[in-house]
């Protein structure tokens, strides 16, 4: 099913009523279409799309293997009919324990976030953004690029926040997580991406993981992103004994200066709302949510 420009165009007036900085709604792509009829006679689409991903990927370390992604077109009104009519579909299928349904969304659709808790999905991560200069936050830091010979303390610091996000958000420690995290971090360290290692007194404290995203016409970037070049903050690591003395803030100033002198006019990121950790520190950082992710865990507990 091809779904009119209508129905698009209804949802990219809603998304602009809500937020200024979301892009144009764009038609979704192929899979399982459902629709349910809405009481004012009109009628509320989506696609299901389901993929399966690899235990040995690096996604699976955030996401569950099997995996059902809602992308609807609904506009200002019809999310809990449509999430009815998921829900049916979910009943006539056999996911399995690792699997999951999420439904990404404009934060601050309140409606929605209403619709989406009765069914049973929670707000697992969100997409924030920056769109403000940098701001200046001198210490007595040394940031520097990391090189290949950081690795061990590179991985480090990483394993250490992924375990600690394992326990706080939607973050998977799998059999081969420490591998995984290797060869993605060895990955984006020897091909020059923006990685940053803080140290304090000639120790390693923190550890910043950042690329650039170029939201372009057709890219995936564009149904995220308004159009630009963008900085991606994947992770920061901070050592636990570190954390709550400022060796964060100071280094996203560094990060932010680093990523908007090699073109990036605005940065952003996904943060776990239930991190007790990141949701304010992410805030004070000049970052605000945009996008939502809501998910349940299994995909057979969409109710």
């Amino acid at each position: 099913m091809r779904f009119t420009d209508g129905l698009v165009d209804a949802q990219t007036a809603w998304f602009a009523r809500l937020d200024p900085m979301l892009p144009a709604a764009v038609h979704p792509p192929d899979g399982d279409v459902i629709t349910a009829a809405l009481p004012s006679g009109e009628r509320a689409a989506g696609v299901v799309v389901a993929s399966t991903l690899s235990p040995e990927s690096t996604p699976s370390l955030w996401s569950a293997l099997r995996v059902w992604e809602l992308h609807p077109l609904v506009g200002a009104a019809g999310m809990p009919e449509l999430l009815t009519q998921w829900q049916l579909m979910m009943s006539r299928r056999s996911p399995g324990a690792d699997s999951s349904c999420l439904v990404t969304w404009p934060s601050r659709d309140a409606r929605a976030t209403q619709a989406f808790l009765a069914h049973g999905l929670v707000p697992l991560s969100t997409l924030a953004i920056r769109t403000g200069p940098p701001v200046l936050s001198p210490g007595a830091l040394t940031v520097r690029r990391a090189r290949t010979t950081d690795m061990e303390v590179a991985l480090a610091l990483a394993t250490a926040e992924l375990e600690y996000s394992a326990q706080v958000g939607g973050t998977v420690l799998r059999a081969g997580s420490r591998r995984i995290k290797e060869a993605a971090l060895g990955r984006h360290i020897a091909q020059g991406d923006p990685v940053f290692l803080a140290e304090r007194d000639g120790i390693a404290v923190a550890l910043a993981e950042c690329w650039f995203s170029d939201s372009t016409a057709g890219s995936w970037s564009e149904t995220r992103l308004p159009h630009g070049r963008w900085g991606y903050v994947n992770s920061l690591s901070v050592t636990p004994d570190a954390r709550g003395t400022g060796v964060g803030r100071e280094l996203m100033s560094v990060v932010h200066q680093e990523l908007a002198r090699a073109g990036a006019e605005r940065t952003f990121l996904y943060f776990n709302p239930p991190n007790p950790l990141s949701t304010v520190f992410w805030a004070r950082q000049g970052y605000r949510p945009l996008w939502t992710i809501w998910e349940t865990r299994p995909a057979s507990a969409l109710r």
